[in-house]
């Protein structure tokens, strides 16, 4: 019998065309499951805990896997050598074992996102953020925030046609801060739709710019449709930060 385990690690997704595996295309579940076969000697299938769109970058993420019965936690050196098998760009951070039916996608409680925008035009933060210039109101798009905990249904952040079975989500913090040059978006959620983040960041960034109020933003979320919300911004300022557990399922 297998044992399951949760791998943690985190990536700069500039030269990878999502988390996800595709036909013909370099992912960062395709890197790392080649570098879990030659590091564990047996086939590795993984399960991500969501699907990163082309650009995006990850802090933390969470894939879960079975192997062989032997317990991996005991191997002091097995993060060493998978970070030896993998490009500088991705990183083994952690391994955990855990109960047979924990799933790295379904288990997770909340995820966390944060998008980074530049004030300044800065070429060491050129692929970790969006560069953007002019004046932005910032109390206006924290206002607008707000009113995201007054719905659940954010169809019209939702990318079209993405088969999802439910655009219901639940928001448990939205806002923006000033750090340095940098006003850094956060966003708590039980769960996030395809391009979601992006989506609602461009229409706060209308809001900042003045180009919507507060109620044609209550109005684009009401009606359910992509095409009223804003233009998504760029992958590139987008980081999957926090994925929360419970508890229970490690053991």
């Amino acid at each position: 019998m297998k044992t399951r385990y949760f791998i943690f690690l985190s990536y700069m997704g500039t030269s990878y065309h999502g988390w996800q595996l595709q036909p013909n295309s370099i992912t960062v579940q395709k890197i790392l499951e080649n570098a879990l076969s030659v590091v564990l000697g047996e086939e590795i299938r993984t399960t991500g805990a969501g699907r990163t769109d082309t650009g995006v970058h990850a802090r933390y993420f969470c894939a879960h896997f079975d192997a062989s019965p032997a317990d991996l936690c005991e191997n002091k050196k097995l993060l060493f050598r998978l970070n030896s098998f993998l490009p500088e760009d991705i990183s083994v951070t952690g391994l955990r074992k855990v109960l047979p039916d924990a799933n790295a996608r379904y288990s997770a409680i909340s995820r966390t996102y944060k998008y980074y925008v530049s004030r300044a035009k800065d070429p060491f933060s050129n692929n970790s953020s969006w560069f953007l210039h002019g004046e932005i109101d910032l109390d206006a798009m924290n206002q607008a925030c707000s009113i995201l905990f007054n719905h659940t249904d954010f169809t019209s952040f939702s990318k079209l046609h993405s088969g999802t079975k439910t655009n219901l989500c639940r928001i448990y913090h939205a806002g923006w801060e000033e750090v340095g040059n940098m006003l850094v978006f956060t966003i708590k959620a039980d769960r996030f739709l395809r391009n979601m983040v992006r989506a609602i960041v461009g229409t706060l960034i209308d809001i900042g710019f003045g180009k919507l109020d507060m109620d044609e933003f209550e109005k684009i979320i009401a009606a359910r449709d992509r095409c009223r919300a804003g233009t998504s911004v760029p992958a590139k300022g987008l980081f999957l930060v926090d994925i929360e557990y419970p508890e229970e399922i490690f053991i």
